[in-house]
């Protein structure tokens, strides 16, 4: 039940505490299961979280999301779902964070908005928008949702750790990290963003067209969910006709969100250069070249388009 990437991932990111709970994983998946009155059915394809079928006992499917507890992901996706309310994401309708559970209504037919990209990248692209719409609402009343300005640490830690010997250039990351701090300044309005909202968490549905997954769960300017998007799918992949579609996409962005275009390209800017400081976190001088990302393409293409 445990793949290798699985592995791979768990332990690379939680250490010690994640190859503990792959040992203890089998026996979490029974306990949840008896103690939910869960049928378990085959699971999903498997990255930092155990994703599975499941069948309630009054036979409805949904999907049992297990992770470990205490993990950020888990904390901030189960409060983000909450507020949501089914609008435009997937329901909660279960959380037991201190086993690391989440059960979540099951999305039929389920086929990954990425599916139209390149060839319908306009109707993707709006698929987008209109799933923003739906989720951006106020945050709720004591919500434990961390705000997105917190995310500004990554590029002076960045700074602080590399300086100009590190594998982007330094100019790159300063820019970003003064200009999110702008961004967050200037929020056009405060809602509960998804966080990571792309290509491969956006998935067709049938009480809605699309349904949103996986969000990361944070508080800020409505801006921010434009970012991601930008640069997927596939970031790493440095696919030219891709990179090529950014321009267009922004602009849709902006006119179907009412939203100034510069904020837009301005948050595609900032989330392209913060996936590649992300990944830097990995990086050591003696770990060889770093791969140039499609991240840094759309970045650099940005750039020159800046306010």
């Amino acid at each position: 039940m445990i793949t290798a990437e699985l592995a791979r991932n768990v332990v690379g990111v939680w250490g010690d505490d994640g190859a503990r709970w792959l040992r203890e994983l089998p026996s979490i998946l029974d306990a949840v299961a008896r103690d939910w009155e869960l049928t378990v059915g085959e699971p999903y394809e498997l990255s930092y979280h155990y994703v599975t079928r499941v069948v309630l006992g009054d036979g409805t499917p949904a999907v049992l999301k297990l992770g470990v507890p205490g993990a950020h992901s888990l904390a901030e996706e189960a409060p983000a779902l909450a507020a949501f309310g089914g609008r435009g994401a997937v329901r909660l309708l279960r959380a037991g964070l201190d086993r690391g559970a989440l059960l979540l209504e099951r999305v039929t037919p389920g086929r990954r908005l990425r599916d139209l990209v390149p060839g319908r990248d306009a109707e993707a692209t709006s698929a987008l928008a209109a799933v923003m719409r739906r989720l951006h609402v106020p945050p709720p009343p004591g919500c434990p949702i961390p705000d997105a300005s917190s995310q500004v640490t990554a590029f002076d830690e960045y700074a602080a750790r590399f300086g100009e010997h590190g594998p982007l250039p330094l100019d790159l990351v300063v820019r970003a990290g003064g200009l999110m701090r702008e961004l967050c300044a200037s929020a056009t309005g405060r809602v509960v963003l998804h966080g990571d909202l792309h290509h491969d968490n956006v998935l067709a549905a049938t009480r809605e067209p699309w349904l949103a997954i996986d969000p990361h769960g944070l508080v800020g300017d409505p801006g921010y969910d434009t970012g991601t998007l930008l640069h997927n799918p596939e970031p790493d992949d440095r696919d030219e006709a891709l990179t090529a579609l950014v321009p267009a996409r922004a602009e849709q962005l902006a006119d179907e969100l009412a939203m100034p275009l510069d904020r837009v390209v301005a948050w595609g800017f900032v989330k392209a250069v913060m996936s590649d400081v992300w990944t830097a976190e990995d990086w050591t001088p003696g770990a060889g070249r770093f791969p140039v990302s499609r991240a840094f393409d759309v970045a650099r293409l940005l750039l020159p388009r800046l306010p």
